[in-house]
């Protein structure tokens, strides 16, 4: 079998990735997020998928390098990590009441052969309207500071949504599952 790479650190993809029962390491992939002037949110996930992928491809030769990116757009407005409880708060009362669209970027990079395979999987959950002091208890026992939207679904954030729509639940968490093993069958990698 060949070298897997999980380009990321985050808990959740790690976590998502070993339900697939396959031996992989991790990488933390050294790149500026920042978006570029004007970039569209779904131009944005998939240049940094592939971004992260290439970086780590630097340093290793012959491995499947898996990586991926998502952000949460809400009335055409990007919603990162809020980082803190303010921000976390703020992001909360914007979304009441509303959808929010988790874009999911999955790349998955031969660095063999330099030939990737990328895609966008979209999952959109829309929120119940939220009273203040839901958000402050909700954030008081889930502080999802490290997570897109502030939104922590596998966790008590499913206690604030209305529903879920899309083809693939684990894109919402960040690593879309159901293609990545796709993804893997199409260079021989079959996971069942």
């Amino acid at each position: 079998m060949r070298k897997i790479i999980l380009g990321s650190t985050s808990p959740y993809r790690r976590e998502l990735l070993e339900r697939l029962k396959i031996a992989f390491t991790t990488a933390s992939p050294d790149i500026d997020e920042s978006a570029l002037p004007n970039e569209k949110p779904k131009t944005l996930v998939l240049r940094l998928a592939e971004a992260k992928a290439r970086e780590i491809a630097k340093t290793e030769s012959n491995a499947l390098i898996i990586s991926g990116d998502q952000i949460a757009v809400c009335d055409e407005a990007i919603l990162g990590k809020s980082g803190d409880r303010d921000t976390a708060i703020k992001q909360l009362q914007m979304v009441s009441g509303k959808s929010i669209v988790f874009e999911s970027a999955l790349c998955l990079f031969d660095s063999a052969t330099h030939e990737f395979q990328i895609d966008i999987i979209p999952f959109t959950v829309h929120f119940k309207p939220l009273t203040q002091a839901q958000i402050e208890n909700y954030l008081d026992k889930e502080p999802a500071f490290n997570c897109a939207g502030s939104f922590k679904s596998e966790g008590l954030g499913i206690c604030l949504a209305e529903k879920f729509e899309g083809d693939d639940p684990t894109a919402l968490i960040g690593l879309p599952l159901i293609r990545l093993t796709q993804m893997l069958a199409n260079v021989g990698v079959d996971i069942v």
